[in-house]
């Protein structure tokens, strides 16, 4: 598991995960309220990226990614 430091880094990768393999992607986050971050985790069972995110204007990054990774979803392409 790599820890991506970079949002950009971790969202190109991210998205060029999925769109190589949609049906093997699995995306995952979870908050940890002792330490007040959130981890991303993006995997497709090869190559496995994870983002630690620590302030409040990440969140709306998150917020933009997962909403563009829903719309990768929903298509018919």
């Amino acid at each position: 598991m790599v820890f991506v430091k970079n949002w950009e880094d971790f969202e190109i990768a991210a998205e060029n995960m999925y769109m190589a393999n949609p049906m093997g992607c699995r995306y995952t986050m979870k908050y940890v309220h002792t330490k007040g971050h959130i981890l991303m985790k993006m995997t497709d069972n090869v190559k496995c990226i994870q983002y630690k995110a620590e302030n409040m204007p990440d969140v709306k990054k998150i917020e933009k990614f997962t909403s563009n990774l829903m719309g990768h979803m929903a298509s018919k392409e």
